[in-house]
């Protein structure tokens, strides 16, 4: 089984994806837990000491954004092989996003970490589908907007695994949209997908009515926070097509978005069957750090 995770930070973004053949990969580093962790939890420590996990084999920082970067500091606890990020942000365009956010370590460790990684990647690929037994990523990574919103330049994650297929965006809004739906590629991957990760927490700036209409996915997960964001979970539930979860309390039922303020972490394992799938209980530049 393919499986993915979406923590339930307090704010931000964080997915741990295990593959088939035991490849582990995370998607940006968000930190905190609506559940029994409280605010300190760190879903890498968590990877490290729960999970067994030693190394992982790849990380996929959508944007350079604080609320996507406050597990930074366990970055080298798990030792990546591989990071992707939107490399063509220059350092200049990354501190003055984040000016607001008093450009404390996260910013830094980022930054240094960005320095580090700039190998070219030694075959095997390890995003390529022979490589995490028939899991494959294909990323796009949206570039014409100003660096001053570094929200539209987030990277976009596809993942295709025995006929499932799993949109993960980071926090991109319509500008960034717009441009990926010229891209014929784009489109023709992303057209009805099953499993959608809500852009920008579900709120309305990262609604686009024509991504959806081409999209039409079978279920919609929104990594909220408690305040401003999921204020387009209504459009999504009207955009999406419905799939069976599975509760904590036990049974079943059928859903159309599922939120991680609300149902905490969500888990997706998908299999063999075609649009198959469960919630149980419970591009950038690829490069090798530098030596």
């Amino acid at each position: 089984m393919l499986q993915l995770v979406v923590w339930d930070v307090q704010h931000g973004s964080a997915i741990y994806i295990r593959t088939p053949n035991g490849q582990h990969f995370a998607v940006d580093l968000g930190t905190g837990s609506y559940g029994q962790q409280g605010r300190s939890f760190s879903p890498l420590l968590h990877l490290k000491n729960v999970y067994k996990v030693q190394q992982l084999d790849g990380v996929i920082i959508t944007h350079p954004h604080r609320d996507h970067l406050d597990d930074i500091s366990n970055f080298d606890t798990l030792n990546p092989r591989v990071l992707t990020r939107p490399s063509h942000l220059t350092e200049q365009d990354i501190r003055a996003a984040n000016e607001e956010s008093g450009g404390d370590g996260a910013i830094e460790k980022y930054i240094e970490i960005n320095r580090r990684y700039i190998h070219p990647v030694e075959p095997p690929d390890p995003y390529a589908e022979e490589t995490n037994g028939g899991v494959a990523f294909s990323t796009f990574c949206p570039k014409e907007s100003a660096p001053s919103n570094l929200n539209n330049h987030c990277i976009v994650t596809l993942i295709s695994y025995a006929g499932s297929r799993l949109l993960i965006p980071g926090d991109n809004e319509r500008p960034s949209w717009d441009e990926l739906l010229q891209n014929s590629a784009f489109v023709s991957a992303t057209k009805h997908i099953d499993l959608l990760i809500a852009p920008h927490h579900g709120r309305e700036s990262g609604f686009s009515a024509e991504l959806m209409d081409n999209m039409s996915p079978r279920l919609t997960v929104i990594s909220d926070g408690p305040f401003c964001d999921s204020s387009a979970t209504g459009r999504y539930g009207e955009k999406t097509r419905g799939w069976m979860v599975h509760k904590r309390s036990g049974g079943t039922e059928d859903r159309k978005c599922v939120t991680t303020r609300n149902d905490k972490v969500v888990v997706i394992e998908c299999g063999p069957n075609p649009g198959s799938g469960r919630w149980p209980q419970g591009v950038g530049q690829q490069t090798r750090r530098g030596k």
